[in-house]
Protein backbone atom coordinates (compact mmCIF):
# COMPACT_ATOMS: atom_id res chain seq x y z
CA UNK A 1 0.00 0.00 0.00
CA UNK A 2 1.44 3.33 -1.13
CA UNK A 3 1.23 5.72 1.58
CA UNK A 4 1.89 9.79 1.84
CA UNK A 5 3.84 10.93 5.41
CA UNK A 6 3.99 14.28 7.01
CA UNK A 7 6.56 13.92 9.53
CA UNK A 8 6.84 17.64 11.11
CA UNK A 9 7.65 19.76 7.93
CA UNK A 10 8.72 16.70 5.82
CA UNK A 11 7.19 15.16 3.20
CA UNK A 12 7.46 11.52 2.23
CA UNK A 13 6.19 8.68 -0.05
CA UNK A 14 6.18 5.46 1.94
CA UNK A 15 5.21 1.90 0.29
CA UNK A 16 4.16 -0.07 3.14
CA UNK A 17 3.20 -4.09 3.45
CA UNK A 18 1.69 -5.82 6.70
CA UNK A 19 2.61 -9.36 6.75
CA UNK A 20 1.33 -10.71 10.00
CA UNK A 21 3.29 -8.75 12.53
CA UNK A 22 5.80 -7.73 10.50
CA UNK A 23 5.72 -4.37 8.82
CA UNK A 24 7.60 -4.27 5.35
CA UNK A 25 8.57 -0.18 4.50
CA UNK A 26 10.19 1.72 1.81
CA UNK A 27 11.06 5.19 2.35
CA UNK A 28 13.22 6.37 -0.74
CA UNK A 29 15.27 4.22 -1.64
CA UNK A 30 15.54 2.91 2.49
CA UNK A 31 14.17 -0.18 3.28
CA UNK A 32 12.69 -1.47 6.88
CA UNK A 33 11.96 -4.73 8.01
CA UNK A 34 9.76 -3.92 11.45
CA UNK A 35 8.40 -6.96 14.00
CA UNK A 36 5.98 -5.02 15.60
CA UNK A 37 3.94 -6.23 18.67
CA UNK A 38 1.50 -4.52 21.15
CA UNK A 39 2.09 -4.38 24.72
CA UNK A 40 -0.75 -2.73 26.02
CA UNK A 41 -3.51 0.38 25.46
CA UNK A 42 -1.78 2.66 22.66
CA UNK A 43 1.82 1.07 23.32
CA UNK A 44 3.67 -0.67 21.04
CA UNK A 45 6.97 -2.46 20.83
CA UNK A 46 8.56 -2.18 17.79
CA UNK A 47 11.91 -4.04 16.62
CA UNK A 48 14.18 -3.23 13.87
CA UNK A 49 17.80 -4.49 12.84
CA UNK A 50 17.78 -5.73 16.21
CA UNK A 51 16.76 -2.51 18.27
CA UNK A 52 13.63 -2.16 20.60
CA UNK A 53 11.97 0.70 20.93
CA UNK A 54 8.77 1.56 22.59
CA UNK A 55 6.30 3.63 21.15
CA UNK A 56 2.79 4.80 22.22
CA UNK A 57 0.59 6.64 19.68
CA UNK A 58 -2.10 9.37 20.91
CA UNK A 59 -4.74 10.15 18.92
CA UNK A 60 -7.15 8.68 16.23
CA UNK A 61 -5.36 7.18 13.51
CA UNK A 62 -7.30 8.67 10.28
CA UNK A 63 -6.03 9.54 6.55
CA UNK A 64 -4.28 12.95 6.73
CA UNK A 65 -5.32 13.48 10.31
CA UNK A 66 -1.88 14.03 12.58
CA UNK A 67 -1.24 11.56 15.13
CA UNK A 68 1.46 12.11 18.24
CA UNK A 69 3.72 9.50 18.12
CA UNK A 70 6.39 9.01 21.13
CA UNK A 71 9.32 6.51 20.10
CA UNK A 72 11.22 6.51 23.20
CA UNK A 73 11.39 9.67 24.31
CA UNK A 74 11.36 11.46 20.61
CA UNK A 75 7.71 13.28 19.92
CA UNK A 76 6.55 13.28 16.03
CA UNK A 77 3.49 14.48 15.11
CA UNK A 78 2.70 12.03 12.06
CA UNK A 79 -0.07 12.22 9.45
CA UNK A 80 -0.40 9.17 6.84
CA UNK A 81 -2.76 9.66 3.81
CA UNK A 82 -3.64 7.43 0.93
CA UNK A 83 -3.12 9.22 -2.01
CA UNK A 84 -6.45 8.35 -3.35
CA UNK A 85 -8.74 9.94 -0.75
CA UNK A 86 -6.06 12.58 -0.99
CA UNK A 87 -6.71 13.17 -4.68
CA UNK A 88 -10.52 12.85 -3.43
CA UNK A 89 -10.31 15.73 -0.67
CA UNK A 90 -8.97 17.95 -3.27
CA UNK A 91 -11.19 17.88 -5.82
CA UNK A 92 -13.62 18.17 -3.05
CA UNK A 93 -12.55 21.22 -2.07
CA UNK A 94 -11.57 20.27 1.67
CA UNK A 95 -9.07 23.05 2.20
CA UNK A 96 -10.54 25.93 0.02
CA UNK A 97 -13.63 28.01 1.37
CA UNK A 98 -16.73 28.79 -0.38
CA UNK A 99 -18.47 24.99 -1.27
CA UNK A 100 -16.75 21.52 -1.00
CA UNK A 101 -17.58 18.99 -3.93
CA UNK A 102 -17.53 15.64 -2.87
CA UNK A 103 -15.95 13.46 -5.94
CA UNK A 104 -16.49 9.40 -6.48
CA UNK A 105 -12.82 8.71 -6.48
CA UNK A 106 -13.19 5.62 -9.02
CA UNK A 107 -16.28 4.09 -11.24
CA UNK A 108 -18.84 2.59 -9.14
CA UNK A 109 -22.60 2.24 -7.92
CA UNK A 110 -24.17 4.20 -5.28
CA UNK A 111 -25.64 1.84 -2.80
CA UNK A 112 -26.71 4.19 0.08
CA UNK A 113 -27.47 8.16 0.90
CA UNK A 114 -26.78 9.43 4.20
CA UNK A 115 -27.57 12.81 4.00
CA UNK A 116 -31.04 14.48 3.09
CA UNK A 117 -30.64 17.18 0.68
CA UNK A 118 -30.80 20.61 2.71
CA UNK A 119 -29.69 18.83 5.93
CA UNK A 120 -26.79 20.29 8.12
CA UNK A 121 -23.67 17.80 8.20
CA UNK A 122 -20.34 18.05 10.38
CA UNK A 123 -16.62 17.35 9.39
CA UNK A 124 -16.23 13.95 8.54
CA UNK A 125 -20.07 12.68 8.44
CA UNK A 126 -20.76 10.55 5.95
CA UNK A 127 -22.93 11.54 3.25
CA UNK A 128 -22.97 8.43 -0.22
CA UNK A 129 -21.62 5.10 0.01
CA UNK A 130 -20.17 4.40 -3.57
CA UNK A 131 -19.89 0.43 -4.49
CA UNK A 132 -16.82 -0.19 -6.37
CA UNK A 133 -15.06 -3.77 -7.40
CA UNK A 134 -17.24 -5.44 -4.27
CA UNK A 135 -15.96 -2.63 -1.96
CA UNK A 136 -18.23 0.14 -0.47
CA UNK A 137 -16.79 3.52 0.36
CA UNK A 138 -17.54 5.97 2.48
CA UNK A 139 -17.68 9.23 1.16
CA UNK A 140 -17.68 11.98 4.30
CA UNK A 141 -17.75 15.67 4.47
CA UNK A 142 -15.18 17.66 4.68
CA UNK A 143 -16.67 20.33 6.27
CA UNK A 144 -19.35 21.31 8.12
CA UNK A 145 -22.20 22.83 5.94
CA UNK A 146 -25.33 22.11 4.50
CA UNK A 147 -25.43 19.37 2.27
CA UNK A 148 -26.85 18.73 -1.70
CA UNK A 149 -26.97 15.44 -2.58
CA UNK A 150 -26.55 15.08 -6.53
CA UNK A 151 -26.99 11.60 -6.57
CA UNK A 152 -29.36 8.67 -5.78
CA UNK A 153 -29.15 5.28 -4.70
CA UNK A 154 -28.85 2.71 -7.62
CA UNK A 155 -27.21 5.11 -9.82
CA UNK A 156 -24.01 4.40 -11.61
CA UNK A 157 -21.06 7.30 -11.06
CA UNK A 158 -17.92 7.77 -13.07
CA UNK A 159 -14.52 8.49 -11.16
CA UNK A 160 -14.61 12.48 -10.33
CA UNK A 161 -18.32 12.53 -10.50
CA UNK A 162 -19.87 15.13 -8.20
CA UNK A 163 -22.04 13.37 -5.49
CA UNK A 164 -22.68 15.83 -3.06
CA UNK A 165 -21.84 19.60 -2.37
CA UNK A 166 -21.81 20.78 0.97
CA UNK A 167 -21.92 24.75 1.68
CA UNK A 168 -20.33 26.65 3.90
CA UNK A 169 -22.68 28.19 6.54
Amino acid sequence: MRLHATIGDHEFDVDIRIEGSRVLASLDARRYEIDLQHSFEKRLVLINDGHVFECRVDGIVESGSPVNVTVGTNHYAIALADPKRLRSAITAGAHGSGAARIAAPMPGKVVRVLAESGSQVEAGQGIVVVEAMKMQNEMKSPRAGTVTVKVEVGATVNGGDVLAVVEEN
